[in-house]
């Protein structure tokens, strides 16, 4: 059974920065391709960023794009998303989702397994 853990969410001032986590087992975290997402309040999931198998390609939304960087470590079988200059429309629950679900994730037709973690950007 899939099971993923987020975590290093939290309540940062405007320009900050923080690190999450997602903690991956039940499944071959090195095979896959793996994404964040996050849930603003009274939105939609929207993909923030991806990153191959081996960690060599990565692709971001273009809101986040310089500002957030994805990286994994296979023998952890943990993905990072560090979040620099952290803005307002950053504040969501962030998920850490892989391959086999993030279609249907997008596109409403399936919730995230996981709990998420919570960002939230305020003075």
């Amino acid at each position: 059974e899939v099971h993923l853990v987020e975590s290093g969410g939290g309540l940062v001032q405007p320009g900050g920065s923080l690190r999450l986590s997602c903690m991956a087992s039940g499944f071959t975290f090195s095979r896959y391709l793996m994404y964040w997402v996050r849930q603003a309040p009274g939105k939609g999931l929207e993909r923030v960023s991806s990153i191959s198998p081996g960690g060599a390609v990565t692709d971001y939304a273009d809101s986040v794009k310089g500002r957030f960087t994805v990286s994994r470590d296979n023998a952890k079988s943990t993905m990072y998303l560090q979040m620099n200059g952290l803005k307002s429309e950053d504040t969501a629950v962030y998920y850490c989702v892989n391959s086999d679900s993030v279609r249907p994730i997008l596109a409403g037709v399936l919730r995230p397994s996981s709990q998420g973690t919570q960002v939230t950007v305020s003075s």
